[in-house]
């Protein structure tokens, strides 16, 4: 693609990779049909080592969120706690003592992902559903719940920063699917319909390193908006990045914030995964050498949500 990329542009590469009707009109799943039954029980046979690794960063005071957007990291609060045990307050018959606790958090301030209603344009969402769909009481259609019985299935880690042979990407550089090509050919790993994508950038680790999230909301290393085909051509069911956004920022189209979130998760359905914690799943795909591996990620079934934190699971 030579032309200018504007928000015609992003349009028309959303109707050329449309999954509109494809999966019927009431459909609510997306790419996530590429994930058979079959192509799960060839996930399940996949790990070796029976090793689970967590892909999650902790929901706590100390996350990523900076107020943009409305979005505050975890507050977690108490409550009955110990001093309530020891005092007689939280006692029941026999002594029986119990703590508990509350949290509240926006449902996208940490490892998580976004459902199909979390993107419209033009007043239309994923599957050509009017956006009036979601209301102040949550998402009528497209919900997370639509995919509570799991994003579960084949997942694959691309990590650049490793095939590279760099700490982490510039934040502002744009993945091209050569790149994603490249780096699964080096890693002797084969993209198969119904895989979950991983991509490691390192934009996370730098962060992690220096003790501080800041400007890790802003300019970001990410899928290109010419990912958007690579997406769609290989029928991935769900990707997910250790940036905020999965894509690259700045936006690559001047009139346009998100493009490929316009482009992949609106038009074509990809379910997208956000700030998830790659680190030691690279790792243990660099001891191994096996970058394929059982994958878990259900959302919690929250009824109305736009998206879902969650504990993503590899297994090796």
């Amino acid at each position: 693609m030579t032309e200018a990329l504007t928000a015609r542009t992003v349009r028309a590469l959303g109707e050329r990779y449309s999954n509109w009707g494809r999966w019927g009109p009431d459909d609510e799943r997306g790419t996530l049909h590429f994930i058979t039954p079959e192509r799960v029980l060839g996930a399940c046979s996949l790990p070796r080592r029976g090793r689970v690794i967590s892909c999650a960063l902790p929901f706590d005071e100390n996350g990523p969120q900076t107020g943009a957007g409305g979005r505050h990291n975890p507050i977690h609060v108490m409550l009955c706690d110990g001093g309530d045990a020891v005092s007689g307050a939280q006692q029941g018959p026999g002594g029986l003592c119990y703590a508990d606790d509350s949290i509240t958090m926006p449902l996208q301030c940490g490892t998580q992902w976004d459902a199909l209603s979390h993107i419209s344009y033009d007043g239309r969402m994923y599957n050509d559903r009017d956006v009036r769909l979601v209301s102040s009481r949550g998402a009528a259609v497209n919900a997370i719940t639509a995919v509570a019985d799991g994003i579960a299935g084949r997942g694959v880690l691309l990590d650049l920063p490793r095939f590279l042979r760099i700490d982490a990407l510039v934040n502002g550089t744009p993945v091209l699917p050569r790149d994603l090509d490249a780096c699964a050919e080096a890693q002797g790993v084969a993209i198969e319909s119904g895989d979950v994508l991983l991509v490691r950038t390192g934009a996370m680790k730098r962060h992690l390193a220096s003790g501080s999230w800041q400007g890790y909301i802003g300019a970001t290393p990410g899928l290109s908006i010419l990912c958007a085909r690579w997406l769609y051509e290989r029928e991935i069911a769900a990707v997910a990045t250790d940036t905020f956004c999965v894509e690259v920022v700045p936006s690559e189209v001047p009139d346009c914030a998100m493009p490929l979130h316009m482009i992949s998760l609106r038009n074509t359905g990809v379910h997208f995964g956000e700030m998830f914690q790659l680190e030691e799943l690279a790792e243990a795909c660099a001891e191994d050498g096996e970058y394929a591996f059982l994958f878990c990620a259900p959302p919690l079934p929250i009824t109305g949500a736009v998206g879902s934190p969650i504990n993503p699971l590899a297994i090796k």
